[in-house]
C-alpha cells in the first residue's frame, strides 16, 4: 500500500461507481473546514496514480481530493478508453459532487495536475467552469504525443487498432477550447518547460492561452505551493502584484460526510472473506502453509500481516481462493485481509489466526468428515523439566482409533485409544537429555492425520 497523501490529516478512500467508470479518489478535509478544494491529477510518470505533488499538498488550508487515473485497468489521461468518452463525463461527476458537497461555487476550486495530469486540469477546468488551473508541464496535442512516445498508453486511450482519425480528434480537444474563449474568467497557470525542439501543437495552444486575461506563464522556478496557497487564500496574482484577499466565511460540511459515506471503499454490504483453513488454533510447521478460503462476489483477496502486505490472491468464478508462502517465523500470526470486487469496492476486514513452529513436520493435514479431531494432551505438561526415563503421554483423543507421536519428522510410535477416549503411551527408550518438541497427533478413519498438537519438554539426567 503507497504512503497516504497527507500525513496530518485523515485521508479518506472512496469510489464513486455512479458514472459510466468508476473513480477511485482519496480525500482530506480542511483542517479548519475552509471554503476551497484542491483537486490532484496525476500524470503518467505517477505509477500509484494519485499525483507526485500528493506529500507537499498537506500544509495547504484546504480540502483535497486526489483523483486516481486508473480506469479498466490502465491510464485513460482522465478523457476516454477506447475513444469512450465516458471516463471524462465520471471524473467530471465526481469533482463536481465533491464540489456542491462542500457547499462550495467552482471559483472556489483550483485543479491541480503535472504532464498529462496538467492536460487533464486544463481539459476539465476550463470546459467545466472552475476557478483555478494550475498546469505543470501539460501535453496540448492528446493523442499524436501518446502514439509517439506512449504507444500502450496510447493503446488505452484511443482503443485497438490506433486510429489516425481519433489521435486527431484528441489533439483537437486542448485548442478547441482555448479558442472557443470557454470560462473567461478562470484563472490560468502554466508551467511550460524549455523546448528546444520547436513543437507547433504547443506554440498554438500558448498563444491561445495568451488571450486569457487571466492567463500566466509560469516560470520553471517559481515555488508552486507558494502559489497553491496565494490562491487557496483566494488570491488570484498575476505573478507581481496580488490583490488583497476578501473576508472569507467558514463554511460547514453540509453533504460531504453523505457523499464520503456513500461512496467508502469499504462496503458494509459486501461479505467479508471466510478463511477455512488454518482455523484459530492450528499449529502448523513453518513451510508450506496454505491459506484457504471462499470470497463469493470479489476477484481478489488482499492479505496483510503488522500492516505489511503480504500477497493478492485472485479468486475463482466459483468463490474459492488460496495462498501458500514458502516460510513464516515461528510463532502467532495474525493475518489481516478483505475482498475486492471488479469495481476495486472493498469488503469489511476479517483475519487468520494460528501458529507456527519450526520443529513440526511440514505437510497438509486432511480435513472433512473423515478427519479426526486433535487430541487432547494432559501429560507431559508444557515447558517441564522431567527426568529422561519417565516421561509419558496421556490424554483424550474423541473420535479417533489410535494416537500417533513425532518429532523431527520421525515417527516415535502410537497407541490405541480405548473406547471412552483416554490413551496412553511410554516409549520404548528414555528421552535423550536436553529440549524435545512431540507432535501428538490423533488418527481417524482411512488412516487421516489430525493436525498436530505440539508438546515440548525438557529431558535431564535424573
Amino acid at each position: 500500500m503507497s504512503e497516504a497523501p497527507a500525513k496530518r490529516r485523515q485521508v479518506i478512500q472512496g469510489i464513486d461507481a455512479s458514472g459510466p467508470y468508476p473513480v477511485e479518489f482519496r480525500f482530506a478535509h480542511a483542517p479548519d473546514a475552509e471554503r476551497h478544494l484542491v483537486v490532484v491529477l496525476a500524470g503518467l510518470e505517477d505509477p500509484d496514480g494519485y499525483g507526485a505533488t500528493a506529500a507537499g499538498m498537506d500544509s495547504l488550508p484546504a480540502n483535497i481530493l486526489w483523483v486516481r487515473d486508473r480506469f479498466a485497468g490502465g491510464s485513460a489521461s482522465y478523457l476516454c478508453r477506447g475513444m469512450d468518452f465516458g471516463v471524462e463525463k465520471s471524473v467530471a461527476e465526481v469533482v463536481a459532487r465533491v464540489t456542491e458537497s462542500l457547499g462550495l461555487h467552482r471559483s472556489e476550486v483550483t485543479l491541480w495536475g503535472g504532464g498529462l495530469g496538467g492536460s487533464a486540469a486544463l481539459h476539465l477546468g476550463l470546459k467545466h467552469g472552475y476557478g483555478n488551473v494550475v498546469a505543470v508541464g501539460p501535453e496540448f496535442a492528446l493523442g499524436s504525443a501518446l502514439r509517439e512516445r506512449r504507444p500502450a498508453a496510447a493503446r488505452h486511450l484511443l482503443g485497438e487498432p490506433m486510429i489516425e482519425a481519433d489521435a486527431r480528434t484528441l489533439d483537437s480537444l486542448l485548442p478547441g477550447l482555448l479558442s472557443s474563449g470557454t470560462n473567461p474568467q478562470a484563472h490560468l497557470y502554466v508551467v511550460v518547460p524549455p523546448d528546444d525542439e520547436p513543437d507547433a501543437d504547443r506554440e498554438l495552444c500558448l498563444g491561445l492561452l495568451r488571450r486569457y486575461r487571466n492567463a500566466d506563464l509560469v516560470p520553471g522556478t517559481f515555488p508552486l505551493l507558494s502559489l497553491a496557497q496565494m490562491l487557496v487564500a483566494g488570491l488570484a496574482p498575476r505573478l507581481t502584484v496580488a490583490p488583497r484577499a476578501a473576508e472569507r466565511p467558514v463554511s460547514a460540511r453540509p453533504g460531504i460526510t453523505g457523499y464520503l459515506k456513500s461512496t467508502s471503499v469499504v462496503q458494509g454490504s459486501f461479505a467479508a472473506p471466510v478463511v477455512i483453513s488454518p482455523g484459530p488454533d492450528d499449529l502448523l510447521a513453518s513451510t508450506g502453509v496454505r491459506l484457504i478460503g471462499r470470497a463469493p462476489g470479489a476477484v481478489r483477496v488482499s492479505l496483510w500481516e503488522d500492516g505489511a502486505y503480504l500477497a493478492s490472491a485472485p479468486v475463482t468464478e466459483a468463490g474459492d481462493w488460496n495462498w501458500a508462502r514458502r516460510t513464516w517465523t515461528p510463532g502467532e500470526h495474525n493475518v489481516r485481509l478483505f475482498a475486492v470486487d471488479a469495481n476495486g469496492y472493498q469488503s469489511p476486514r476479517t483475519e487468520a489466526q494460528f501458529t507456527v513452529s519450526d520443529h513440526l513436520t511440514p505437510g497438509a493435514v486432511p480435513t472433512g468428515p473423515a478427519a479426526a479431531a486433535p487430541p487432547v494432551v494432559q501429560r507431559p505438561e508444557p515447558y517441564l523439566q522431567v527426568p529422561g526415563a519417565g516421561v509419558g503421554f496421556t490424554g483424550f483423543a474423541t473420535g479417533a482409533g489410535r494416537v500417533g507421536f513425532r518429532e523431527n519428522g520421525v515417527v516415535l510410535g502410537a497407541c490405541a485409544v480405548a473406547p471412552d477416549g483416554a490413551w496412553s503411551w511410554v516409549p520404548e527408550r528414555p528421552w535423550a537429555v536436553g529440549p524435545h518438541t512431540v507432535e501428538v497427533f490423533s488418527i481417524g478413519a482411512a488412516d487421516t492425520e489430525s493436525r498436530p498438537v505440539a508438546v515440548t519438554f525438557a529431558a535431564t539426567d535424573s
